[in-house]
């Protein structure tokens, strides 16, 4: 008994001195193909991170890296636009909407959604700095390298995930190209 209660508690302390940067790390590939890593852009127009995109069977797993200093402190709501363009940096529009293939309405919590591009939310520390791995089924790797390729943006505030159009997401600060 006292060594399963020993094994525990080093299994917790070892958790607890891994920070969040230190994700185990993503396999070369799966069953469904090669990952794809893709640079996250700024408003300004400078990399703020990285984003690591690895087909699934049944969706995509979607790995966000951002150093710090990439986003403000706090939540900030992630979706999956219609086109990869990230070339007007100010606001990035040329994204497009969110990626739609039924008339579902968006989020993950509104009675009639998701969207197929709904994500759950990211939080970056104090510093600036995020990692998150978040899964999407409603979507595939194909899909978004489809002929005019996808988006990832990130907004500066949360997704309410009931709200439309958007969540109350605001502004578009980070985007990066998904194929084409």
């Amino acid at each position: 008994m006292r060594v399963v209660a020993g094994l525990v508690l080093a299994a917790l302390v070892g958790a607890c001195a891994t920070s969040e940067q230190e994700l185990p790390p993503t396999m070369a590939a799966t069953e469904a193909g090669p990952p794809t890593e893709v640079s996250i852009v700024g408003n300004s127009g400078a990399e703020i991170g990285k984003a690591t995109f690895t087909p699934a069977p049944q969706g995509v797993l979607i790995r966000v890296l951002v150093p710090a200093g990439g986003l403000s402190p706090g939540w900030h709501g992630t979706h999956l636009h219609m086109v990869g363009d990230c070339s007007d940096t100010a606001k990035f529009e040329h994204a497009g909407g969110h990626i739609q293939k039924s008339s579902t309405n968006h989020g993950l919590l509104y009675v009639h959604g998701p969207e197929n591009g709904d994500l759950p939310n990211i939080s970056a520390a104090s510093d600036g700095s995020a990692a998150a791995e978040v899964f999407t089924s409603l979507v595939t790797l194909s899909e978004l390298q489809d002929a005019d390729g996808s988006a990832l943006i990130i907004h500066a505030k949360p997704d309410d995930h009931v709200s439309q159009p958007i969540g109350n997401a605001g502004d578009r600060v980070g985007c990066a190209v998904v194929g084409k």
